[in-house]
């Protein structure tokens, strides 16, 4: 699960408004599930339905104020956050969808969709190639799931030996054991120092940006945030 911030509560009244509220929200909740749910089995897929479920859980603990605007406007940038940290909008990938696409599907105007997608990715620091957010699919190619800090220094797990990625493992820090696959080739020289990202993006040289990428920063959604 992604890091979550603290969501400063409002302090209700009494008990009753307290109970009112809760049923607001879980009514509020359920329905945008079901629309994200529904939107991504029949336009995407079970790994995107997975994420935008959990995301939609994720925000309903949260606090966020789901029962505030219409479920597909919440919706909609459940999928859309969803979408920002998986290249969605990249033609190469498989399935892919544009923002105008993402918000025309639940019937919503593409800035209700911004604003919202932008709410969801701040609560909870999503970024491009966020590991807790990323499709499995993409689990294998993600550097940011396999870049490690070891003895100070940062390396891809994947070339530690077997001991070290079964620790990582033991610890949370990485989704499988790399050593339990095929191993990858390893890199000359010349190419150790570079990752290829989706569209010919290439890693962020700041060791700190490659971390955490700005999220109104250059993507594929560029032109289309607000």
């Amino acid at each position: 699960m992604a890091k979550k911030r603290k969501v400063k509560g409002t302090p209700f009244r009494d008990k009753s408004e307290f109970g009112q509220q809760i049923d607001r929200a879980y009514a509020a909740f359920d329905k945008v599930l079901e629309l994200t749910s529904q939107f991504c089995r029949d336009r995407l897929n079970d790994e995107y339905r997975t994420l935008c479920e959990d995301l939609t859980w994720a925000a309903y603990e949260e606090g966020l104020p789901l029962d505030r605007g219409k479920p597909a406007g919440w919706a909609s940038g459940i999928v859309h956050a969803i979408g920002f940290v998986n290249f969605l909008q990249d033609p190469s990938q498989s399935p892919h969808m544009t923002s105008p696409q993402i918000a025309k599907g639940f019937g919503v105007s593409q800035q209700t969709m911004q604003t919202k997608s932008r709410i969801i990715r701040e609560q909870f620091d999503m970024m491009q190639f966020d590991p807790d957010w990323c499709v499995p699919a993409m689990l294998d190619e993600n550097p940011l799931v396999w870049m490690l800090e070891v003895d100070g220094f940062i390396m891809d797990i994947r070339t530690a030996p077997r001991e070290a990625q079964e620790e990582a493992y033991q610890l949370g820090l990485i989704p499988y054991i790399p050593a339990n696959r095929q191993k990858p080739e390893p890199l000359a020289e010349s190419e150790a120092k570079i990752i290829q990202f989706p569209s010919g993006q290439s890693k962020p040289s700041d060791a700190q940006s490659a971390k955490k990428q700005n999220n109104d920063g250059p993507n594929l959604f560029e032109g289309l945030e607000q």
